[in-house]
């Protein structure tokens, strides 16, 4: 789960309450997927790998408790940091790139897979 996906469900999900409503036929399947080089496809798994290695560091811990904002350790802040630039790469979009780009950025992508079918 990346900053972008994450920008894309905080824009196309529902809602119940204040919690997202993630459907694999809304969010998923609409989703437009970039076209990563093997190399920079070879970073993402390295750096997702790095997620779940800081993650087996705290097996006592739920995913709730390692997600807490205020109290998530620190190497596990630093694998998303890293996985979240590892696809703004591969995306094309630099690290200074907001979320309102991003959201403007994937529209374009995903008219254009909507037009192809």
């Amino acid at each position: 789960m990346s900053n972008v996906h994450m920008a894309w469900t905080r824009t196309i999900c529902g809602r119940i309450k204040s919690d997202y409503r993630y459907s694999k036929d809304i969010v998923y399947n609409n989703f437009p997927w970039c076209n990563p080089t093997d190399a920079q496809k070879a970073k993402i798994e390295q750096t997702a790998q790095a997620i779940f290695d800081a993650r087996a560091k705290y097996p006592d811990c739920s995913l709730a408790d390692l997600y807490d904002e205020l109290t998530m350790p620190p190497e596990l802040r630093k694998a998303h940091q890293e996985n979240d630039k590892a696809v703004m790469q591969a995306y094309g979009f630099a690290k200074d790139t907001t979320e309102s780009e991003i959201v403007a950025a994937l529209f374009k992508m995903y008219e254009k897979l909507v037009k192809i079918v």
